[in-house]
């Protein structure tokens, strides 16, 4: 998790309080469009060089712990 903190940040002033990378103005949801779109990872870090191989590792993880959270059901 410090790894996740240390690289996913959330700034309230910075991108509309969208996650992004680092405290740069690449957003999680732009790397993962660009899973998304089929990109492999050394096409995303050419595309953004400004990332690093552990920084899209990290938008993995973030994503994955949105999404895996426990439904009530009523």
């Amino acid at each position: 998790m410090s790894s996740l903190a240390n690289r996913i940040t959330v700034n309230p002033k910075q991108c509309g309080g969208r996650p992004c990378i680092r405290g740069m103005r690449i957003r999680v949801s732009d790397v993962l469009d660009l899973f998304a779109a089929n990109l492999s990872p050394a096409q995303i870090l050419e595309e953004l060089p400004d990332l690093e191989a552990d920084d899209l590792t990290a938008c993995l993880q973030y994503a994955r712990r949105r999404i895996d959270h426990a439904v009530l059901a009523v």
